[in-house]
């Protein structure tokens, strides 16, 4: 026994060592992002190179905070927007959509959730042509109405594909208790389906504003004018043809990765109970 728990001590310490090592080359990248952020152009570009700032530069954030077409304000708030809506319209649609595919019987069922899947599947330059000539044609280009749309077009068929599996799992008897207290349909769908789907709807809520947050494509093709455009469109702004900036770039980045962060920090709880949840009912 004595030997078979030490023998498990070490394994585990060796599993251990290995996450460590694991997660010190993935989060490797985003430390050198951010301190590059704070380096000087001369410094960025020094051999060897330097793993901490030798003097601490702040221009690459100041100098967008005051002026610029395209500032870190104006794009953050741009990325907010556009996320933010793009999560409501997503939520607003899928919800009703995954009860009804879960708790009905029709013609066709198996096809509305294979063609969710497929969609799921295509990559986004196949849509973007198709997308681009039908918000031209009903003149919302350049606008954030159209950046919107196509973002939540992506969070839809994810969040049913999520919450159907949530009311699929909830007992009919639930359902039926409640039409006893007097609730139709509506009512038990609103007061009893959605609170126990509450960890999915979060989970879909999260991964549909990362969506928006993180989209390019859509941002940099319905979105000409530079000051309407999300934050991770302006990180072109500063990769010349004859020359890049460095720091203002990863200053950007830097910027474009805090809400996901502070997102994963305050709601990982709530991912990983839904996650979990969904895995278990479905």
């Amino acid at each position: 026994m004595r030997r078979a728990a030490e023998a498990n001590e070490k394994a585990n310490a060796l599993l251990c060592a290995a996450a460590v090592v694991v997660l010190a080359v993935i989060m490797f990248p985003i430390y050198w992002m951010a301190v590059t952020s704070f380096k000087t152009e001369i410094e960025i570009f020094r051999v060897p190179p330097t793993l901490f700032p030798k003097v601490l530069n702040t221009d690459s954030y100041a100098a967008q905070l005051r002026h610029g077409d395209f500032n870190m304000f104006g794009s953050f708030r741009n990325s907010f927007v556009i996320s933010f809506a793009a999560m409501i319209i997503s939520l607003l649609l899928a919800i009703p959509a995954s009860y009804g595919i879960a708790r009905f019987q029709f013609k066709g069922k198996r096809f509305f959730i294979l063609s969710f899947l497929i969609t799921q599947m295509l990559p986004v330059s196949v849509i973007l042509t198709p997308m681009f000539i039908i918000f031209r044609d009903l003149h919302l280009l350049n606008k954030h109405v159209s950046a919107i749309l196509a973002d939540a077009t992506i969070g839809i068929p994810f969040s049913i594909l999520v919450l159907q599996s949530f009311f699929s799992s909830i007992p009919k008897e639930l359902e039926d208790a409640a039409r006893m207290d007097g609730c139709n349909r509506f009512l038990s769908f609103l007061l009893v389906f959605v609170p126990i789907a509450f960890p999915g709807i979060i989970v879909c809520a999260v991964f549909s504003f990362l969506y928006g947050w993180g989209d390019l494509a859509y941002g940099m093709t319905f979105l000409q004018d530079q000051a309407m455009r999300p934050i991770t469109a302006g990180m072109f702004n500063f990769l010349g043809q004859y020359g890049t900036k460095w720091s203002y770039l990863t200053a950007f980045a830097v910027v474009t990765i805090l809400p996901v962060t502070l997102i994963f920090l305050f709601m990982q709880k709530y991912i990983i109970s839904g996650l979990t949840s969904g895995a278990v009912k479905g």
